[in-house]
């Protein structure tokens, strides 16, 4: 198991246990840097980011505690707004009611959630060929019309379509949902907790249908698609094939890349934050923001299944810490 993926394991099952541990004072000396804790919750999307950048940060300052826990989006928006954690991670727009409570956001990468099927699925082949039109995956999703293989494709097995999809307040399931112009109540199928859940589910039975954050479905060593999960192609010009400029989704590489210049949709595709309580920011959350907005911190977030922003988003959001 690589680091990536063994962090995320050991802290998500320490600190969704633990909880945030009380508040330290923050200080900052010369000789050793800043001391003090940041308390995280929120998105699976960017559990595993803000661990990493937790080690990295602490590598300059030892003595900075972190408490970082995964729930989901909708948790982690409403922890920071009412005060129990300082960041909250969010992975899907800030609703209007939220900023004006305060919400803060600052755009720290991009990723997409993704249609992802069993790859033991009996039409396997057929599927990577012609792909789901959005209309076929709003038929499984949001209404329900389908509900064997054989109703989107004669040539599929007459057997039922197992549609999976999330019981917490997601982003990945708001923004999913967003994607056909709905919301995340609007998603049929079985409720399951957190993107590591809903992979395993569909990794376990062939018949599946669900959708996760890009980095719980590739393996991030050999950047090819984990075992038992593949990527299911979006027809997005809904021809019956899919097309060289929609073929993507074989390897972590080129899927990034169709993010990162459009080719691959948004909505699913989206903005990662985190997002604070304006007015109630500190000098050490400050200097954590600027320090994740570098350029080394972005520069191996491909190699993690994120997008880096982009110079002109960098900028602003390097601009935004002026207004915390």
């Amino acid at each position: 198991m690589n680091r990536f993926k063994s962090l995320y394991f050991m802290l998500l099952s320490m600190f969704l246990t633990q909880g945030c541990a009380p508040k330290e004072s923050e200080s900052y000396h010369a000789d050793r840097g800043y001391s003090g804790s940041i308390s995280i919750s929120g998105a699976f999307a960017l559990y595993p980011l803000a661990v990493l950048w937790s080690e990295d940060f602490k590598k300059i300052h030892p003595h900075v505690r972190f408490n970082i826990s995964a729930g989901g989006a909708g948790k982690g928006i409403a922890d920071v707004l009412t005060d129990m954690v300082d960041i909250g991670l969010v992975s899907r727009d800030l609703h209007p009611q939220e900023t004006d409570r305060g919400a803060f956001p600052i755009i720290v990468a991009k990723d997409a959630v993704i249609a992802t099927i069993n790859s033991r699925h009996p039409n396997m082949e057929l599927l990577k060929k012609r792909g789901l039109t959005i209309k076929e995956l709003e038929n499984i999703f949001i209404h329900g019309s389908y509900t064997r293989w054989k109703d989107i494709d004669s040539r599929m097995v007459d057997e039922p379509i197992l549609v999976y999809s999330r019981s917490d307040a997601a982003g990945a399931a708001e923004t999913w949902a967003k994607f056909f112009k709905s919301s995340q109540e609007d998603l049929k199928g079985i409720g399951i907790f957190g993107d590591p859940g809903l992979a395993q589910v569909v990794k376990e039975n062939e018949l599946a249908v669900g959708f996760n954050n890009i980095n719980y479905v590739f393996d991030l060593h050999t950047k090819n698609t984990s075992d038992n999960i593949r990527a299911l192609p979006i027809d997005i010009n809904a021809n019956g094939r899919i097309d060289e400029q929609e073929d993507f989704y074989g390897h972590l590489d080129s899927l990034t890349k169709a993010i990162g210049n459009g080719s691959y949709p948004s909505p699913p595709a989206r903005d990662l934050m985190f997002v604070v309580q304006q007015g109630k920011q500190s000098k050490l959350l400050k200097e954590f923001f600027g320090f994740i907005l570098q350029a080394k911190e972005q520069g191996y977030l491909l190699a993690h299944g994120y997008v880096p922003l982009d110079s002109a988003t960098l900028g602003g959001q390097l601009e935004k810490l002026n207004e915390l």
